[in-house]
């Protein structure tokens, strides 16, 4: 039996997921080496990739590949929104910036939005399915580093209110990319792209480092 692709693109793109998880930045933030503006400088530069996700996904709704991936229980431009506001005050887009790296992801996101689906697939698995589960880890680390409300103003990015049962979510995700309509040789690409977006979202990390160069090590 043919390996699900769920699995493929999971265990393929493992040894740049983990480059990602252990940066020296992550590390440092999960640790509580770093202060909040650290975590709200973050948190802007995810505001930027998932603004170049969500402004592409009407565009994708009726896709034969990507759009039964775009589904409105995931978007997260509004939680991002208020949690800047919070971090930030009221006059956060004003003091807005994109750090190199994020600029070159989020032009990736967009340009694979808007000439390859299936790539646009890529990016929206690494993102979406390591919120609901990577991600929580943060919101908990967050909370308790830094007194926000649990599951409150901060940190609502991390909270889908409209997701009742994550686990059950997954699962059905999983499925969709399993049953996704393309050849062996796209499922490769888009494998590719996978890896691809983690080595992007650690150059955000690696850059995000060198301006909170604060790690305990």
């Amino acid at each position: 039996m043919d390996t699900p692709f769920s699995t493929l693109i999971r265990t393929a793109s493992h040894e740049q997921h983990t480059e990602a998880e252990t940066s020296t930045f992550m590390s440092d933030l999960l640790g509580g080496r770093l202060g909040v503006d650290a975590y709200a400088r973050y948190t802007e530069q995810l505001w930027f990739v998932y603004r170049a996700l969500e402004d592409a996904a009407d565009s994708l709704k009726g896709d034969p590949v990507a759009g039964a991936f775009v589904q409105p229980e995931l978007m997260r431009v509004d939680a991002l929104e208020g949690d800047l506001a919070h971090l930030r005050g009221d006059g956060w887009r004003s003091g807005l910036t994109a750090l190199p790296a994020t600029a070159a992801y989020a032009e990736r996101v967009t340009e694979c939005a808007r000439s390859w689906p299936g790539g646009y697939v890529a990016h929206h698995y690494t993102r979406y399915l390591g919120d609901l589960s990577g991600g929580q880890i943060i919101r908990d680390k967050a909370e308790k580093t830094w007194g926000f409300a649990r599951k409150g103003d901060g940190v609502r990015f991390y909270v889908f209110e409209s997701i009742s049962n994550p686990a059950a979510f997954k699962r059905g995700y999983r499925e969709l990319l399993d049953g996704i309509a393309v050849d062996d040789l796209e499922k490769q690409r888009i494998v590719d792209e996978c890896k691809r977006a983690f080595s992007l979202n650690t150059a955000v990390f690696r850059e995000l480092g060198d301006e909170f160069p604060l790690s305990a090590a």
